[in-house]
């Protein structure tokens, strides 16, 4: 097995031969996220509070659990029997060091994501690690796991001097190993800098740290804002962060979502749109001759429970957002991770099957959740629509000038913030310790069942996705 590496627009193998990366994102998991397993608000909220339910070593207990059972090698062969060769894996940094004992590496810190990375290789699969999360959080998103819509990642040289040295561990760790095609440096940064310049400093500081202990894995890096915005990149990159780089875009459709903007029925308009947005994000790489990489991409699905009868309806229209994107990569020939392999039945290529003790326990917490729009990838507020208008109205009312509206991020509207702060930060803080104590009183044989309801045996299939997928593969 070779190492791949990037030449020209190209990911290639050692013998110079194109390798086009087909994949999904192994989110929820090393890097857990409220949409994907049912929780509220960020992760290291939901550990804090199940340790003053449990105690702090019962509660590790079942988040390890929960670790070993989420991806297995069965998951891996699943994966590859979809004819899909890459797994980019999300990692969240508190994994390898604690923010009360900066710069030390846990001693359990590359366990779990070696075991991923192994049986993955067993089975073709290469890898991408991507630290999705920073020390202080690098964006406003719950999956920065920063409990804030703040990125104070950026204000904190020591907390990006920490993200160096991590990237030095992984880096070392990680040299001889040719099933990991590269590293995915910072997932969906946000430096609010008019021009980037932290951002691209950091890239500046990873890069060099990188290549000086690793220069056979290919670096990919997000554009900012959420891996959209690449116009403030220094023209230089490759004399500044060398060859063996790839330019990662994030390519979700408004079309795949709840509030989409409109019905899609894949019309040619509603494809040359579709088309505009995606070369939009491209445009910069392209001028360049440059290497680009979908990082992350697709649609959300109706749930039965939520949606009744409406349910595959709105699946058939999303199955056709997800074909129509496909089609436009496909003549690229763009390397893509679609986002989801595993969740409780959102997104996912395989789901948590509602039969589960997981599913069971928390049925009613997750309805409640639902109905309280709580997380804020792909709400559906219409039940609660009418709570939170009258503030982001008062908002406009009192800032009458529209320019003073446009706070950074820009595609965050008036709208986007009050909701996002209101409602998905400030009342799933409260949600936290609801969900917790859902667990209080459970014996490590509860605990375990819980964990085990993850577990690929314990899962179904969404067909209609890894059909599209698996069509698409080759």
């Amino acid at each position: 097995m070779s190492f791949l590496h990037v030449s020209g627009t190209d990911i290639v193998n050692e013998n110079g031969a194109p390798v086009v990366l087909r994949g999904a994102g192994l989110g929820g998991w090393m890097m857990m996220e409220n949409f994907i397993s049912g929780f509220p608000g960020c992760e290291y909220q939901i550990r804090d509070s199940l340790a003053d339910v449990l105690g702090k070593e019962r509660a590790e207990f079942f988040f390890d659990k929960f670790l070993e059972n989420f991806f297995t090698d069965a998951d891996a062969a699943f994966f590859q029997s979809l004819g899909l060769n890459c797994i980019r894996i999300a990692v969240s940094y508190r994994h390898f060091e604690d923010d009360s004992n900066p710069g030390v590496l846990k001693p359990s810190g590359l366990a779990h994501l070696d075991r991923a990375i192994k049986y993955c290789a067993a089975h073709s699969i290469y890898t991408i690690i991507d630290v999705h999360t920073a020390p202080g959080g690098q964006s406003g998103g719950w999956h920065a796991d920063g409990g804030t819509h703040i990125p104070l990642f950026w204000r904190h040289k020591n907390l990006q001097d920490r993200f160096v040295w991590l990237w030095e561990i992984l880096a070392t760790h990680y040299v001889e190993n040719p099933w990991v095609a590269g590293y995915n440096l910072l997932n969906e940064p946000a430096d609010p800098h008019p021009t980037q310049a932290r951002l691209t400093g950091l890239y500046d500081r990873l890069c060099a740290a990188i290549r000086a202990i690793d220069d056979k894995h290919i670096i990919f890096l997000d554009g900012n804002t959420f891996a959209s915005d690449f116009s403030k990149f220094p023209d230089n990159v490759r004399e500044r962060w060398g060859e063996n780089v790839a330019y990662a875009i994030h390519d979700y459709s408004p079309f795949g979502f709840p509030n989409s903007p409109e019905v899609y029925v894949g019309s040619e308009e509603q494809k040359a749109r579709m088309k505009a947005t995606y070369e939009r994000k491209r445009k910069w790489m392209d001028e360049r001759g440059l290497c680009v990489w979908n990082g992350e991409w697709g649609p959300v699905y109706a749930r039965k429970a939520y949606d009744g009868d409406t349910t595959e309806e709105i699946n058939r229209t999303r199955y056709q957002v997800l074909n129509d994107q496909l089609k436009l990569y496909g003549k690229d020939k763009l390397s893509w991770s679609i986002w989801l392999y595993k969740d409780i039945g959102f997104q996912g290529m395989v789901y948590v099957s509602p039969d589960t003790p997981y599913m069971k326990t928390f049925e009613e917490f997750l309805a409640k959740k639902h109905r309280l729009a709580a997380d804020a990838w792909g709400a559906d507020d219409k039940n609660v629509k009418d709570i939170y208008t009258p503030i982001i109205e008062h908002v406009k009312d009192m800032v009458s000038d529209e320019s003073k509206r446009k706070l950074y991020p820009p595609l965050w509207t008036v709208e986007g913030r009050v909701t996002r702060i209101t409602r998905t930060i400030l009342l799933a803080e409260y949600l936290v310790a609801e969900w917790a104590e859902i667990f209080r009183g459970m014996n490590d044989g509860d605990l375990e069942r819980l964990a085990k309801s993850f577990h690929f045996d314990n899962c179904l299939k969404r067909d209609g996705l890894n059909k599209i997928l698996r069509d698409n593969a080759s």
